[in-house]
């Protein structure tokens, strides 16, 4: 019994990455032992119980007794062999993840200081002091796509916050120079929906709808099927022009409210 003890305690010094099989006969056999122990320990509880209830030395021990406590000797020396070797493996896989990520992070950064130019890095700096306007990053550069990045950048460190969930890559900054955003520092992508056919002037037509506002695109759909079932729509262009909002000025607050 002894002998198959001490062999058994080989077993627990497994690599991390043993196969499937192995890991399968190590665990059955130390389920096997975490039973051997509990019975034992409820074997030698129960007649140490009746000892106690009828004044008998408790060092009194039978040869049965004796193989128990021997027994339980071994297997609490197989768990805590078991144990520790199992916490030192998910330590050192614990210690393997983090080298892990560190060596990623290290290359994402190396990579970064790769691709940034000194004269990019005294740009950033000129920008973060108030040197540099950032609306003039296109006209300084001449490209869109890395004043973006320029500004993203020096964005970052003002307010000391990641942008790494804003995408850069991707997107033709030249196409909405002058259009319709000023100063970008990346894109954030909507969802598409397309709404149709709807027949306009004889016609049947597609609507794209870029929105996140649930059933928008829906109903916009059920009014273009009437649309085309009623036997369509016809345009009329009365006026092509710009109109203005009023402005309408007001006192302090406080004279409007007395």
């Amino acid at each position: 019994m002894i002998s198959c003890l001490a062999n058994h305690l080989h077993f627990p010094y497994h690599k991390p990455h043993r196969a499937a099989a192995a890991k399968t006969v190590v665990d059955a056999q130390n389920g096997v032992f975490f039973t051997v122990f509990f019975t034992i320990a409820y074997y030698l509880i129960t007649p140490w119980r009746q000892k106690i209830r009828n004044s008998t030395p408790i060092h009194v021990l039978t040869m049965l007794e004796m193989a128990a406590i021997i027994t339980f000797v071994a297997c609490c020396i197989l768990l805590l062999v078991y144990l520790g070797t199992h916490f030192l493996d998910d330590e050192e896989e614990e210690t393997s993840n983090s080298d892990a990520k560190y060596n990623l992070v290290f290359k994402q950064v190396v990579k970064q200081e790769e691709t940034m130019t000194k004269e990019d890095e005294a740009l950033i700096q000129a920008v973060v002091a108030g040197k540099i306007p950032s609306y003039s990053l296109e006209t300084k550069l001449g490209d869109c796509k890395h004043a973006a990045f320029i500004r993203q950048v020096a964005l970052e460190r003002i307010t000391r916050k990641s942008l790494d969930g804003l995408p850069l890559e991707g997107f033709d900054y030249e196409s909405i120079l002058g259009q319709c955003c000023e100063m970008p520092v990346g894109y954030v992508l909507i969802p598409v929906g397309i709404a149709g056919p709807m027949l306009l002037d004889g016609k049947e037509l597609y609507v794209p709808m870029a929105t996140t506002e649930g059933c928008l695109v829906a109903s916009t759909n059920r009014g273009c099927k009437a649309i085309s079932v009623s036997g369509g729509a016809t345009s009329v262009l009365l006026k092509d022009g710009m109109t203005r909002a009023l402005v309408v000025r007001f006192g302090p607050q406080r004279e409007l409210l007395s």
